[in-house]
């Protein structure tokens, strides 16, 4: 089973084992994984995270990430919502600007 870690800042702030295929917006809607998101569907980016290691076993990023995120995608961001983990990864989502 895959080992999601989840950073805000540099801080590991949640480490958990996923089943293969997990998207951890689905965890999260059932509050199992500590993760920020909105929609569910690709259209809102506050499940925007940024892959610190573990990426290149990600599908890549499908249509709506590209227009969500854009340039964005060169600096490691997916959205949550998006992916499904099939190996360990590792995370980061800071909080947001108030």
């Amino acid at each position: 089973m895959p080992t999601v870690r989840l950073y805000r800042g540099d801080a590991l702030v949640h480490e958990q084992e996923v089943a293969t295929g997990t998207n951890l917006v689905v965890l999260a809607g059932i509050r199992q994984f500590p993760l920020r998101y909105g929609c569910g569907m690709g259209r809102c980016t506050k499940c925007k995270i940024r892959v610190l290691r573990g990426g290149e076993h990600l599908a890549p990023p499908n249509w709506k990430e590209k227009k969500m995120l854009g340039e964005q995608l060169r600096d490691g961001y997916r959205l949550a919502c998006q992916l499904f983990i099939t190996h360990d990864l590792d995370i980061r989502q800071d909080e947001p600007v108030r």
